[in-house]
């Protein structure tokens, strides 16, 4: 009897039963999976050769589908099933021959993908399934075993477009391992609008921001983001603040040949020389700083030379307010060029010695700007603050970007953005609309609508917000969503129609 039973405690009685997550697609047909990946885009599918040997697997999965739920989906196959074992030996798997009897295959549009060989957990698992071709988590780095990570889920959209934090990472994860024991080394994601509040007690302005803390307490910044891990070590032993920066030299009391204009003498000086090249510049402007050299040589070639073409003049706008406003100097560096006392040209273009020479050689209007976002004919429905609410009211599924002409990373999803709303045209009940944040109407607004970074991508049902959008900025992010929306309303469809 004492051995019967301890048989009974490890094997799974007769008829075997396993209770499993309604959002989880258990297939046994092949024809059924093959539906399945045509109509999902983003599968991870758990082969099993047992009920049993998937137990463990499907809890954790069950945890994973509630959180990518229209995002992505869950399958199962239980290989032991006379029935399924057709479609895995059609499918080419066998979890035989893995250790734990399962396998985790991912199915990406839909044909295979490759194998899950990430961290077996929730969050890698989650980060995986919210972007399949992105980097692991930091924490799934064994070289950052050390590093304390704090809510650390979203670091990898840290990774993609913070460089120093790449190239800082790995002193940070030496430094942590080196000091075990002695010093704790966090890592910490902050990005997410929900730490508003942390990024506003610690003065976190940019990525990355290193905090150095005693006894619980926040002291001061860490600031040379070029360390090593020895650096870092020497640093721990005596923590000093940052010393104070000495205030830059203004570059008007550098040495060199560009003529430099105030309010006062401005008109003047326009006056007196034919044709004057002005670039209007501010001292904290990186972009000025990286055209300063180029700028400086081209005014000495224009010095030198005997029949000179014009000459280079610079203004520095947060000072000579009146010449900024005059001019409607609204971004840093404006290039003006006048012409016998007269403004004539705008000229974006010119940023290096040898185009502002040639362009100098023989003035001419420079080419027509590029029309706004707003004014190009598109799929895109572009919303202000007085009709906001009232057009999304009219469609059950729009995605709104919000943004600022002037962002890096807007001006990378505009093309992706607008071409999956070129995708869904057609389709009366979806929408990809747009908000323009820098314009003063829409202040308000994108405040209201939860905006504090650009861009901003929002979804709304009927006109309610539903959640942020945090998927791929890509095409194929941006239609899998509104795909996967379009879906589950097919479904539900098909659903009322077999209970009538």
């Amino acid at each position: 009897r004492a051995r019967v039973a301890l048989c009974l405690a490890f094997l799974p009685p007769f008829g075997y039963s396993l209770k499993v997550s309604p959002l989880i697609e258990k297939i046994s047909d092949h024809k059924d999976f093959k539906k399945l990946l045509r109509t999902r885009n983003n599968v991870l599918a758990l082969y099993s050769k047992s009920a049993a040997a998937a137990e463990s697997s499907l809890r954790l999965l069950s945890s994973v589908a509630q959180e990518v739920k229209g995002r992505g989906t869950i399958s199962w196959i239980d290989c032991g099933d006379t029935e399924s074992r057709k479609l895995c030996k059609k499918m080419k798997v066998d979890p035989n021959s893995k250790e734990e009897g399962v396998e985790l295959l991912h199915y990406k549009d839909g044909a295979f993908h490759t194998e899950y060989n990430r961290a077996v957990t929730l969050k890698s698992m989650v980060a995986f399934l919210k972007d399949p071709e992105g980097a692991p988590l930091w924490e799934e780095d064994p070289e950052a075993k050390d590093i304390v990570h704090i809510d650390s889920e979203k670091v990898r959209q840290l990774e993609k477009w913070c460089g120093v934090c790449k190239r800082m990472m790995p002193s940070y994860q030496q430094a942590a391992t080196e000091l075990k024991g002695k010093y704790v080394l966090a890592g910490m994601n902050v990005y997410a609008a929900e730490f508003e509040r942390i990024k506003e007690e610690y003065n976190v302005r940019g990525y990355p921001t290193i905090c150095y803390f005693e006894k619980g307490k926040f002291l001061f910044h860490f600031e040379n983001y070029g360390a090593t891990a020895a650096d870092i070590a020497e640093w721990l032993k005596n923590p000093q603040a940052p010393q104070p920066q000495a205030p830059e030299t203004p570059w008007a009391d550098e040495e060199n040949v560009v003529y430099h204009l105030t309010d006062e003498d401005f008109d003047k000086f326009i006056k007196d020389h034919s044709s004057v090249l002005v670039m209007f510049h501010a001292p904290w402007c990186g972009h000025c700083k990286k055209m300063k050299p180029e700028y400086e040589k081209a005014a000495e070639f224009l010095h030198a030379a005997s029949d000179s073409p014009g000459v280079l003049a610079a203004v520095d706008a947060t000072v000579n307010k009146a010449l900024a406003e005059r001019y409607h100097i609204s971004g840093f560096p404006t290039l003006k060029y006048f012409k016998d006392g007269e403004e004539k040209y705008t000229l974006p273009h010119l940023r290096t010695k040898k185009k502002i020479i040639d362009w100098l050689q023989n003035p001419e209007a420079p080419p027509p700007p590029e029309p706004a976002w707003e004014e190009k004919q598109t799929s895109v429905i572009h919303l202000a603050g007085e009709d906001f609410r009232e057009s999304l009211k009219k469609k059950k599924h729009t995605l709104v970007m919000f943004y600022a002409p002037w962002c890096p990373h807007c001006k990378n999803a505009i093309p992706h953005f607008t071409t999956a709303a070129e995708v869904f045209k057609e389709d009366r009940k979806i929408a990809y609309a747009a908000v323009d944040c820098a314009k003063e109407q829409n202040h308000d607004l994108c405040k209201q609508e939860g905006v504090d970074g650009y861009p901003t991508f929002n979804y709304y049902n009927y006109g309610k917000f539903v959640e942020k959008y945090t998927g791929e900025r890509g095409e194929s992010g941006f239609t899998t969503f509104m795909r996967t929306l379009r879906e589950r309303d097919h479904e539900r469809v098909g659903k009322k129609k077999d209970e009538l």
